[in-house]
């Protein structure tokens, strides 16, 4: 089942940030009801449009969504939320133009979170409780060739593994080839670093990585809540993750939300960004996948495996990819910054 793939970009305009989070960065009590909407209709009415340099943008609350007039569309939304769950405390602090925020976690480890002044994520870092810091995410690569500073076409890779292993059914995968598909190679020799925009809005680069593909999830109608009798679901990609993370803390796993071709677009790219980010948190939550090694981005109806307009239970899906060689290059002439440093701007 060959995925079509919209056309690159057309407007060459970095994506404009989120709006500012309605609440401050204050830790969540695990279990705790969040205050927000819970629903699409519950904040519909207050999404706003307008032009800007050829192309549509919305703004809603937690996101930002850009058409362009090629057809692709690109969601930004700010991960801070999922980090506030459980912590301990949260410190914001200013560095220049740049934002730290810094989760304490009840073991007295630290996550800091580094944003630049257009709410861009630059790096994730992990500080243990002996004060050794760890990179889990670099975003400071840019490639002049990126559309945008986000969008970039490799080759299609081809294949030299089945299909059914590079992507992956989990409801039909015993728990050793989710493990094995984790900890899979790229398919293709990958040239260089990529930056996280490259990987969240780039098909072609995200094409490199084999991916697990999830569809059991029943989510209600314009819901991205997470039913309890559905999260059990989880429990075999949450165990994957949680293996591979304890192999090397420093691996990077992209959760992507996916809904099928019914109703419309900038709903379907809101609902699938908020259920990824919904499946995400509750891998955390409920299953102990540390937060800082997830990341997640929601893709709407633009990648559909089942080419159809009408109700499809395989378009709605959440994937798992991992994308740690993409970040850190694999095997490319770009070498990664050693363990523990942080490269410069």
């Amino acid at each position: 089942m060959a995925q079509h793939r919209p056309p690159p970009p057309t407007v060459t305009t970095p994506i404009p940030a989120p709006p500012p989070p309605a609440q401050a960065a204050t830790p969540i009590a695990p279990g705790a009801v969040v205050q927000g909407p819970r629903r699409m209709e519950d904040f519909r009415g207050a999404r706003q449009e307008n032009d800007q340099g050829g192309r549509k943008v919305f703004t809603e609350p937690g996101r930002v969504i850009v058409v362009d007039p090629g057809g692709q569309s690109f969601i930004r939304h700010d991960e801070g939320d999922r980090f506030r769950y459980g912590a301990r405390d949260i410190r914001v602090e200013r560095a220049g133009e740049d934002t730290r925020t810094i989760v304490i976690r009840p073991d007295g480890a630290e996550i800091i979170n580094i944003t630049g002044r257009d709410g861009q994520l630059l790096r994730r870092i992990r500080r243990d409780r002996e004060g050794r810091e760890f990179i889990i995410i670099d975003n400071t690569y840019r490639d002049p060739a990126a559309v945008g500073g986000f969008y970039i076409e490799v080759p299609p890779p081809v294949l030299r593994i089945p299909y059914n292993r590079y992507i992956v059914e989990a409801d039909e995968a015993p728990p050793d080839l989710i493990y094995e598909t984790m900890e899979a190679p790229p398919v293709e020799r990958i040239e260089r670093r990529y930056s996280l925009d490259e990987i969240r809005y780039s098909p072609s680069v995200r094409a490199l990585m084999p991916s697990i593909d999830l569809n059991s999830i029943n989510f209600d109608t314009g819901s991205w809540e997470i039913p309890p009798d559905q999260a059990a679901k989880l429990q075999a990609i949450a165990d994957g993750l949680n293996q591979a993370i304890t192999r090397n803390p420093r691996e990077v796993f992209l959760i992507e939300g996916h809904t099928d071709a019914t109703g419309n677009d900038v709903d379907n790219l809101s609902l699938s960004d908020r259920r990824a980010e919904s499946a995400a948190t509750l891998l955390t939550q409920q299953f102990g996948v540390p937060a800082e090694n997830l990341t997640s981005q929601g893709y709407g109806a633009q990648y559909l495996k089942e080419q159809t307009s009408g109700p499809s239970r395989i378009n709605r899906r959440v994937t798992i990819r991992r994308i740690t060689p993409l970040l850190n290059g694999g095997v490319a002439a770009l070498p990664p910054p050693p363990p523990g440093t942080i490269p410069p701007r």
